[in-house]
């Protein structure tokens, strides 16, 4: 009847394995086999942890992202419809304003308004107009006498003009006709001089929209080219 001897672990020498009872060194290499397997597992489970965090803040913003595109996508056409009325409000408030062929017949228009309410025409000199995108707009350079009335009563007969007028004023100067005496009073009869430009608009036509139009183009194709 065989015995099996018994291991006395303290005996064992590290240093030394191979001189290990072969039942200890298979016991050592079976634990040392688990060791490895365990690390490399714990290693490959950590670095899924990690990339599996990843793709979930990943997959989070793609659903974020997704849905504020769905949302813009749901609110298109709304916006579409939106502007579209917008643009034909814009071209009913464009067609108002004078045309073409009715812009000679205006300016006298504002001129025999300014006479008519009293005032004295130094200078009445249309320039040449500029055409923008939808409208063009001429200037006006001019110098009137007047009183507070006079010059309150041009502005609301040129409101009352069939056409609608806009009229914006630039570098404009309202002042005493009589420059001799500057600390003098000024009341209601008093002499003023207006003297500066105005500008006046009119709508253009289809033609002259599209030509303004792509005029502005190549403008902007120019300048986003130097």
């Amino acid at each position: 009847m065989s015995t099996k001897k018994k291991i006395n672990l303290r005996e064992l020498d590290l240093n030394n394995i191979g001189s290990w009872p072969r039942e200890a060194q298979l016991v050592f290499c079976g634990l040392l086999a688990l060791v490895i397997v365990v690390l490399a597992w714990f290693v490959a489970i950590s670095g899924q942890r990690d990339e599996l965090k990843r793709l979930e803040a990943q997959e989070a913003d793609l659903r974020t992202e997704f849905e504020n595109k769905q949302g813009r996508a749901a609110n298109l056409e709304p916006l579409k419809q939106q502007l579209a009325q917008m643009e034909q409000q814009l071209q009913q408030m464009l067609r108002q304003l004078p045309s073409k062929t009715e812009m000679p017949d205006l300016i006298v228009d504002i001129s025999q308004t300014a006479l008519a309410t009293g005032i004295q025409n130094d200078l009445f000199q249309p320039g040449p107009e500029t055409k923008q995108e939808f409208y063009a707009e001429k200037p006006i350079m001019l110098r009137m006498v007047g009183t507070y009335h006079q010059f309150g009563a041009f502005v609301s007969g040129v409101a009352s003009l069939p056409r609608v007028v806009i009229m914006t004023m630039h570098d404009i100067s309202l002042q005493p006709k009589n420059k001799s005496n500057p600390n003098a009073r000024i009341g209601p009869n008093t002499p003023l001089e207006l003297a500066g430009t105005v500008k006046t608009y009119r709508y253009l036509d289809e033609d002259e929209a599209a030509e303004a139009q792509a005029d502005a183009g190549e403008s902007g194709d120019k300048k986003g080219g130097k």
